[in-house]
């Protein structure tokens, strides 16, 4: 069973829970927790260094900041840089978070092995899915998600209005975005289309300002 064992969680309580019934459930196994992002990341990067490298990682999506600078703010941008260095690893995302489209992308855009939802079932989930993981190259989501994810419009999404929203983020003009469209030799390219664009995506994401639009896509994963 998983050896070496990660848990990413600001919550006292939560990880001292779950690391509590992971160590009755692999008593040999060497389990780490950390309430930082930037510290779970560095300690990846000490296991494969050593050449004893995490077998399984839980994270948190959401982090609450505190005194001490951080780096890396979200489970998604931690899972991205988890993955570069334990390609060969299981990821389960543990989190309270229910918003569908969010789900959808770290399910599906990050590849996760498993996304269990935090509640009443928790322990009996990570137990099936845990087992499954192990055993298989299988995928588990909380049952209860399972249709929320199949259903969600994020696929009416597509790569290039993740790229509009990422230029938009990083303060480009609509302008600008209409040159960069035409180098990289996109259909679209004018400033019309671009604003067009803009203007779905505001709906979509149910946004009123593109300051809203940024924080929203920010929010569900997106960008």
């Amino acid at each position: 069973m998983f050896k070496k064992i990660l848990i990413a969680e600001d919550i006292d309580s939560v990880s001292l829970g779950l690391k509590t019934w992971l160590a009755s459930q692999y008593p040999n196994a060497d389990i780490r927790s950390t309430k930082y992002c930037d510290e779970a990341l560095l300690k990846v990067k000490r296991s494969v260094a050593e050449n004893a490298p995490f077998d399984l990682v839980i994270s948190d999506l959401t982090f609450t900041e505190d005194h001490l600078p951080a780096t890396i703010k979200t489970g998604e941008e931690l899972i991205v840089l988890i993955k570069k260095l334990l390609p060969k690893s299981k990821i389960i995302v543990y989190s309270i978070y229910d918003n569908p489209q969010r789900i959808y992308n770290v399910f599906h855009n990050l590849e996760i092995n498993a996304f269990i939802a935090k509640g009443r079932n928790s322990i009996d989930e990570f137990a099936e899915a845990l087992n499954m993981l192990y055993t298989s190259e299988a995928t588990f989501i909380s049952p209860h998600l399972l249709q929320w994810v199949e259903e969600t419009n994020h696929t009416d999404i597509s790569d290039d209005d993740i790229l509009l929203l990422q230029w938009l983020a990083r303060g480009i003009s609509q302008k600008d975005m209409s040159i960069k469209l035409q180098e990289l030799n996109k259909s679209y390219q004018n400033i019309a289309s671009v604003e067009k664009k803009l203007k779905r995506l505001k709906q979509m994401l149910n946004a009123s300002s593109s300051i809203q639009l940024i924080a929203n896509a920010k929010d569900l994963g997106i960008i």
